[in-house]
């Protein structure tokens, strides 16, 4: 069947790749013109992969939302309210794959998905993969969430494959929240790491971090189970952990020394975890929830305090609760 993206950057190009392999059509929108063009001649740059005629590129998001009724969202959250707002989207079926929340509202994307097209079919599709993996056809398991049982199924079908593993879900908010969450401790471990703290600390930020994402994520309606699935534990360890997440990779520059700026700009992709931590924050305190590890990044990545310091004012805090085992 044919499958429009909107995007096609690294996790657009994954994707399309492997939906290609089952035997779909993809058609990428692409705002620069020259990726467009590379995509065309069927190489994605990004990925320096080669890529099957089966997946071509547009410029125009309208022929791209024509070409099917299945659209794949593979934006910067930042930048989906923008793209699609002026889109005749209809009754279209959205799958989101981006993680993060919009900064200028709180929004989670199915929430942005609600306000610009009311009549969309939405779900949202996250947990542990890496596009470089997911291109080369490793093996990864994810989640879908949505309201409508018998459509997560049908496009369950479509993503569905030995290399692919998908689970259903109900809890669009917590799939929604553990994924874009995770990047703000990735930042924390990633800051760490860059300080030479070592494997005992990044376990500890990874679970008190998990503690803090279940606290915020009770509090704005989501089922604390879902933060230990997919959408939450498994994508929180990968992308806490490995040098291949660009949320971790900012926290390690900036941590061995580097600007924020001039960490930014090595990445040279959109890295999600530096603008969700400001969002997050704003929620946390207006749900007024206990979040110290979100609060000491926010303030490396936006009020310009040392990692050292800010690492040491988590060390020396007291902890919240007597005891540990209350998230």
């Amino acid at each position: 069947m044919n499958v429009s993206i909107l995007g096609a950057g690294r996790w657009a190009g994954a994707l399309s790749l492997h939906l290609a392999r089952l035997g779909h059509r993809l058609l990428l929108f692409s705002r620069r013109e020259s990726l467009k063009l590379e995509i065309n001649r069927s190489f994605h740059p990004y990925l320096n992969l080669s890529l099957p005629p089966n997946i071509s590129a547009s410029s125009d998001p309208e022929e791209v939302l024509g070409f099917s009724d299945v659209v794949l969202i593979c934006l910067p959250v930042q930048a989906i309210r923008e793209t699609i707002k002026n889109l005749n989207i209809g009754d279209k079926v959205l799958v989101n794959t981006s993680k993060g929340i919009e900064l200028k509202t709180g929004f989670r994307v199915s929430q942005v998905i609600k306000e610009i097209a009311p009549k969309a079919r939405s779900m949202t599709l996250s947990g542990p993969s890496f596009a470089k993996e997911v291109a080369e056809g490793l093996p990864c398991a994810l989640v879908l969430a949505g309201e409508d049982l018998e459509l997560l199924k049908s496009v369950r079908e479509l993503f569905s494959s030995p290399q692919m593993r998908v689970y259903l879900s109900s809890d669009v908010a917590g799939v929604e929240l553990g994924g874009s969450l995770k990047n703000v401790i990735a930042v924390a471990c990633g800051l760490s790491d860059g300080l030479g703290f070592g494997e005992n600390a990044r376990a500890s930020l990874i679970t008190r971090g998990l503690a803090e994402i279940i606290r915020l994520g009770e509090a704005l309606g989501a089922k604390r189970d879902t933060f230990f699935g997919l959408s939450g534990l498994g994508d929180l360890i990968l992308t806490s952990c490995s040098s291949l997440s660009r949320n971790r990779t900012l926290g390690f520059l900036i941590g061995s020394g580097k600007g924020v700026e001039d960490s930014l700009k090595e990445i040279g992709q959109t890295t999600e975890g530096y603008y969700t931590v400001k969002a997050v924050l704003e929620l946390s305190v207006k749900a007024d929830v206990y979040m110290p590890i979100v609060r000491a990044v926010y303030r490396v990545l936006y009020e310009g305090a040392d990692p050292l310091e800010a690492a040491l004012g988590l060390i020396y805090e007291p902890p919240h609760s007597v005891l540990e085992i209350p998230l």
